[in-house]
């Protein structure tokens, strides 16, 4: 027999967290009538009786009815008492998709949507390396043009950490080209924009590397599509170097007593990274680095004329260097 189903979508990108709760709904309704299956409900008029009718109504002409609600972060845990009450008594001919939104979903909308089976899916990229190229090339592999490796090695580059606009720029060159078109760089070039921001950690790896230039074209692009202020950078390279200083001079030799080391939870990954660069480095550079960085801030307080971008490129071609 078919069970009632119950499925919340969260997530702090709105292009993904749209693309998610599409493809479940192509799933739900499959090749049934929508008109007949679907029912939607957004926007900021409706209330929560009329989500609590829509789940409850029998379907029509149709074995099975697939109930969407958007924007649902709005409602306040107590005004959801009435939904989290029904779905322990969920019609089975009801399939209910609720979008969440950014924000945590309230524990008890989670624990009733699992107690019939459903599922909390929380949407987002991958945030690092492996996991997120596999998420991009995921998603390349099921567009309707066909993107070679330069094509595809040029969007994820230029996107950087602005994943949300990949799904438009696929569904632009689908419109462009027509679905089978084979394309390459020189093709994909042309739509795609201003450059997207990148994660803090592509600068302090290509610091780690020595790599000046592309250390210099990282911290250019962090302050210009990323948006960050140069004081941001620089609590992102106080904190890098701040775990190189603390581990200087300690016997520690393995990654997971310098996690413990520096007070670090979770993934021993950084604390590996800062073990290796401390031993690059050796104690003259690592306090090298440290008077560098102290100077520059003091420079961007005010001590310095000069224009913060300015600032930060000398410190990161300085920085740069010690790598060396």
């Amino acid at each position: 027999m078919v069970q009632a189903s119950a499925k919340i979508f969260s997530g702090p990108e709105p292009s993904l967290l749209a693309e998610a709760v599409r493809a479940c709904v192509e799933e739900l309704v499959g090749t049934q009538d929508r008109s007949l299956v679907l029912e939607e409900l957004s926007g900021e008029e409706y209330a929560i009786e009329q989500v609590v009718d829509a789940v409850q109504t029998p379907p029509l002409l149709s074995d099975r009815r697939v109930v969407v609600v958007r924007e649902f972060n709005r409602f306040k845990v107590d005004q959801l008492k009435p939904l989290i009450e029904l779905l322990s008594d969920l019609p089975s001919t009801t399939d209910l998709v609720i979008e969440w939104g950014s924000g945590a979903v309230p524990k008890k909308l989670v624990e009733a949507a699992k107690a019939i089976d459903g599922e909390q899916i929380k949407v987002g990229a991958p945030g690092t390396g492996r996991a997120r190229s596999s998420w991009f090339q995921e998603r390349f592999d099921t567009s309707l043009v066909q993107l070679d490796p330069s094509a595809r090695q040029l969007i994820a580059e230029h996107l950087g950490e602005d994943v949300a606009r990949l799904t438009g720029l696929l569904q632009i060159l689908e419109g462009a080209y027509g679905a089978d078109t084979k394309l390459g760089a020189a093709e994909v070039g042309p739509f795609l924009g201003d450059e997207g921001a990148v994660p803090p950690w592509d600068l302090t790896d290509a610091l780690d590397r020595g790599e000046m230039k592309t250390a210099l074209e990282v911290v250019q692009r962090m302050m210009a599509a990323g948006g960050r202020h140069p004081l941001q950078i620089m609590a992102t390279l106080h904190t890098h170097y701040e775990r190189i200083l603390r581990l200087d001079g300690t016997q520690i030799s393995n990654e997971k007593d310098a996690a413990v080391h520096l007070e670090m939870k979770g993934s021993t990954f950084p604390a590996k990274k800062a073990l290796s660069q401390m031993r690059r480095l050796g104690p003259d550079k690592t306090r090298r680095a440290i008077e560098l960085l102290s100077k520059t801030d003091m420079d961007l307080r005010g001590k310095s004329a000069l224009d913060g971008d300015i600032l930060m490129e000398i410190l990161v071609a300085r920085l740069a260097q010690l790598s060396h």
